[in-house]
């Protein structure tokens, strides 16, 4: 939420629970988080095949959405490697942060003739690294353990201070939901608010997504995870 009077506010369009994590860490950097999640997300329960040699995981979404069984585990990036953890996976490796880089993991790791691979995902995500893993000759059981589905409004806190010129940054963590969330600010009449805003995109992908609005300037994080892109909001 941003107090009245506050400037410099920084808009979180992630979903629930990981948007009170990145509030918690704005406020710890001395920022104002103003929450605007984009999507709303529903887990879905899984019943775990028992011939699949690993778990794969993209977000810390479906990891946060899975009970644990003893099954290795292969994580996007270090922050999903963590939720993970966090739900008692024991066994656990971590990629490069992008769909490529846990693609190229499991090259290194698994082979295509111990077993399938269980990709767990949100309805509709992931489409192209099972393409990556089947052209490097594994078969992949792709679950959805979550749906996601868009918000119906931007928070009246959200509008009220967008529409006051309190938000400085805006931060986007996916694809779908920076395109979710330029949705939401042209039904609510905000777009010509936005020429002040900075956009902060976790990877390219995500700053493509975010074109189609007047943004002050588009910034893409490093590596695509949060640390980097709160990098992005230091002097």
């Amino acid at each position: 939420m941003a107090p009245r009077g506050v400037r410099g506010g920084v808009l979180v369009t992630r979903p629930e629970p990981g948007a009170a994590e990145t509030a918690a860490r704005l406020t710890a950097l001395g920022r104002t988080p103003i929450l605007a999640p984009a999507l709303l997300l529903a887990p879905r329960p899984l019943a775990p095949p028992a011939h699949a040699q690993a778990l794969l995981l993209t977000s810390r979404a479906a990891a946060r959405a899975l009970t644990p069984w003893p099954i290795p585990v292969l994580a996007v990036g270090a922050a999903t490697a963590e939720a993970a953890r966090a739900q008692g996976f024991a066994e656990v490796r971590a990629a490069g942060g992008d769909a490529a880089a846990l693609a190229e993991l499991c090259a290194a790791t698994l082979r295509p003739a111990d077993g399938a691979l269980l990709l767990a995902v949100g309805a509709a995500y992931s489409l192209d690294l099972t393409a990556l893993l089947r052209a490097q000759g594994f078969r992949v059981i792709r679950r959805v353990v979550y749906a996601a589905r868009e918000a119906p409004a931007l928070p009246d806190l959200a509008a009220e201070a967008l529409r006051a010129g309190q938000v400085s940054h805006a931060m986007f963590f996916s694809p779908r939901s920076a395109a979710c969330s330029l949705s939401l600010l042209s039904r609510a009449g905000l777009a010509e608010a936005l020429a002040g805003i900075e956009a902060l995109a976790i990877s390219p992908r995500v700053a493509t997504a975010l074109q189609a609005l007047p943004w002050r300037r588009i910034r893409v994080a490093g590596r695509p995870d949060q640390d980097h892109l709160l990098e992005l909001l230091k002097p």
